[in-house]
């Protein structure tokens, strides 16, 4: 078959855009991640004198580095629908984030749709598999705090054991406030076989759109993060210090990503732009804490349960393009996120003016010792 000269100035122009999309984003990640790393060299007084002002202001430069990741999207015509429960009003309460797993762009969606959450973004913190400690974001992951997890059972009891540790000193000494993980363990396409085996041998439902959800990480969450409860109280706690401490863990929020026609973005295409506008729907239903059982037979099948629904959420939306309603609604409300340009244009224009500053300064001592 002939391509037409309409075709190949098609391709064309696609693959010129895509080499300058990618461009931009080598030029972003060399002056915005060292401007990030040195921004934070330089503020190493402040760390030792007022370590909550200094994680306050790394949690706006993280916040900002996601935004310069999310435009890469938006600016494509990726942009995300939410469906269900409003996750604003619980912004500045401890959370714990679940996810279904389809591709890397699960992970850019949620930098894009979570942006406008309040404080949320800046003081998260990730749960990833440890291969992307060695992608360009690596570095700005170990400063922020995430937790990298090596998958595979060699691997499981030692994980749980490092996550525990981690938990305990870095969440709350840094003031984090969700955590977000992706609890079946891997990407769809890579774990289903193994999952519906697994199903089939344990009389469990056949999911096609998910997998079964792994308890090991979860767990380990809820027991270190979850405030001790007394008589309906934080445990030992009098109402002074409940006021001023932390009051534990309190959400569940249980989120579900879906991709138009089953097609997952992933990071490939949110940076090079090569695919049509799409846009991609996250939906969330938030569960009080005190609803999750902490025995491990229990909260798996409550985790189970939760994926299960998934499954039923996302047939749902695949053959109608819509969530359903939530109980008690007769119609299902869907919310449009959206991102300011201008808003967006000057992070980046920070970016690069800080790029640009980092190199006057670098070369004039250059200059100024040989």
């Amino acid at each position: 078959m002939a391509v037409t000269l309409e075709q190949a100035q098609r391709v064309g122009s696609t693959c010129l855009k895509a080499l300058l999309r990618f461009a931009f984003m080598v030029a972003n990640n060399l002056v915005a991640i060292p401007s990030y790393v040195l921004y934070l060299i330089m503020l190493q007084p402040l760390r030792v004198l007022d370590s909550k002002s200094f994680w306050y202001i790394e949690g706006v430069l993280f916040k900002w580095l996601l935004a310069m990741v999310a435009s890469w999207g938006w600016w494509a015509g990726y942009t995300v629908v939410e469906w269900g429960d409003d996750v604003k009003a619980v912004s500045e309460d401890e959370a714990m984030v679940l996810v279904n797993h389809q591709a890397t762009g699960d992970v850019c969606t949620l930098m894009m749709c979570l942006q406008d959450k309040g404080t949320v973004v800046r003081q998260m913190m990730w749960l990833m598999d440890h291969i992307f400690k060695y992608t360009n974001f690596g570095i700005v992951s170990l400063i922020h705090g995430d937790f990298f997890i090596r998958q595979g059972k060699a691997h499981r009891d030692q994980q749980l054991v490092l996550l525990k540790e981690h938990l305990e000193k870095y969440y709350r000494s840094r003031n984090r406030k969700w955590i977000v993980l992706f609890p079946e363990g891997g990407f769809l396409r890579k774990r289903r076989e193994t999952s519906q085996a697994f199903a089939k041998k344990n009389n469990l439902p056949f999911l096609k759109h998910v997998t079964l959800p792994r308890l090991g990480a979860t767990q380990v969450i809820l027991k270190t993060l979850v405030a001790p409860q007394e008589n309906g109280t934080p445990a030992g706690r009098d109402t002074v210090l409940k006021e001023s401490k932390s009051k534990g863990l309190q959400w569940v929020i249980d989120t579900t990503i879906a991709y138009p026609k089953g097609e997952p973005i992933d990071i490939q295409t949110w940076i090079l732009g090569y695919r049509q506008p799409a846009v991609t729907h996250v939906h969330y239903r938030i569960f009080p804490v005190k609803d999750v059982p902490a025995e491990p037979e229990a909260l798996t099948h409550w985790l189970y349960q939760r994926f299960i629904e998934k499954e039923d959420l996302l047939t749902h939306f695949y053959e109608t393009g819509a969530f359903p309603p939530l109980q008690g609604q007769t119609k299902a409300i869907s919310r449009e996120m959206t991102l300011s340009n201008l808003w967006l244009v000057g992070i980046q224009s920070l970016a690069f003016l800080s790029g640009g500053m980092w190199y006057c300064i670098f070369r004039y001592f250059y200059h100024c010792l040989f």
